[in-house]
C-alpha cells in the first residue's frame, strides 16, 4: 500500500464520509479515491458493513408519537443528509419503479389478454351468425325455388284452375285447385274453411268410376298452395265433414262442396 493510500485513510475522511460530516469539497475527494483506488474501496465497503452492523445491534423501538415529534421539529431543525442513507434511498427508488414497471406490465398482458378473448368470443358468435344467415339464405333459396316451380305449373296453358265453393252448410268455403292433366299434377291453394267443432275436419275427395278416393284432410292452418294427389280421368271433386284425422269411406250426407271436372 504506498504511502498517499496510507495517509487518506489515516486522515479520517472516510469515516466522516460515511457520516455524512464531510465538505462538498471533502466528498468529492473521497468519492474520487474510493473510484480510483481498489484499496480505499475495500475499506469503504468494510466500515460500511460495520457500520451498518453497529446500527442494527443497537437498533431500539421508536418511542410512541416520535416520528409525529420528528415532522413537528423539522421546520426548525437541520436534517442532516447521511451519503450512506443516499445511497439506499437510490436503491430504494430503483424498487419502487421496478415494481411499478411490473405492475403495468402485468396490468397490459392482462389487458391484451382480455381484449384478445373477447376479440375471439365476438368472432365466434359472428361466424355463428354467418352460419345461421347461410342457412337461412338456403331456406329461402329452397321455399323461393318451390314457388317458382308453383307459379310455373299454374302459369302453364294447360293447367286448368276449379273455384270450390261451399254450400248452404258452409257459405264461407272457399278453395281452389289447380289440375295439369298433361303433367299429371294436381294443387289445391285453401282460401278459406268455416269453424269446425274440435272432433271434426274438412277432407277432399275425388270422384272416379264410381268411388271416392280420399286426397287429403283441408286444415285452415294450412292456408297455403300444396300439391294432392293427381287422378286421371277424375269425374269431380267434393269436400266433406269427417270425424277428425278423416275418414276411409266419404261422407257424401255430410258433402259441402262439390264440383265437376268434365
Amino acid at each position: 500500500m504506498n504511502e498517499k493510500i496510507t495517509t487518506f485513510l489515516n486522515s479520517g475522511l472516510l469515516d466522516k464520509y460515511l457520516l455524512g460530516e464531510t465538505t462538498s469539497a471533502e466528498a468529492e475527494m473521497v468519492e474520487s479515491h474510493i473510484a480510483r483506488y481498489p484499496e480505499i474501496e475495500n475499506t469503504y465497503n468494510t466500515l460500511q458493513h460495520h457500520l451498518e452492523a453497529v446500527a442494527k445491534a443497537n437498533a431500539v423501538e421508536a418511542p410512541e408519537n416520535f416520528l409525529n415529534n420528528i415532522l413537528d421539529e423539522l421546520d426548525d431543525a437541520p436534517v442532516v443528509k447521511l451519503n450512506i442513507v443516499s445511497k439506499y434511498k437510490k436503491w430504494y427508488k430503483f424498487s419502487v419503479a421496478a415494481c411499478v414497471a411490473a405492475l403495468i406490465f402485468a396490468g397490459s398482458s392482462m389487458y391484451f389478454y382480455n381484449q384478445n378473448q373477447k376479440l375471439h368470443n365476438e368472432t365466434l358468435v359472428v361466424d355463428a351468425e354467418i352460419d345461421d344467415l347461410r342457412s337461412d339464405i338456403a331456406k329461402n333459396n329452397a321455399m323461393l325455388d318451390n314457388v317458382m316451380r308453383q307459379l310455373l305449373k299454374l302459369n302453364n296453358p294447360e293447367t286448368e284452375k276449379y273455384i270450390i265453393k261451399g254450400n248452404e252448410r258452409a257459405k264461407d268455403l272457399k278453395t281452389v285447385a289447380y289440375i295439369n292433366p298433361r303433367e299429371k299434377t294436381s294443387m289445391i291453394d285453401v282460401v278459406s274453411l268455416p269453424e269446425l267443432p274440435e272432433e271434426q275436419c274438412y277432407q277432399i275427395w275425388a270422384e272416379l268410376q264410381g268411388k271416392m278416393v280420399n286426397l287429403g284432410i283441408l286444415d285452415k292452418a294450412d292456408r297455403k298452395l300444396r300439391n294432392i294427389p293427381y287422378m286421371e280421368d277424375a269425374l269431380a271433386l267434393s269436400i266433406t265433414i269427417e270425424p277428425k284425422g278423416g275418414n276411409v269411406i266419404a261422407s257424401m250426407q255430410n258433402s259441402v262442396a262439390q264440383i265437376s271436372l268434365q
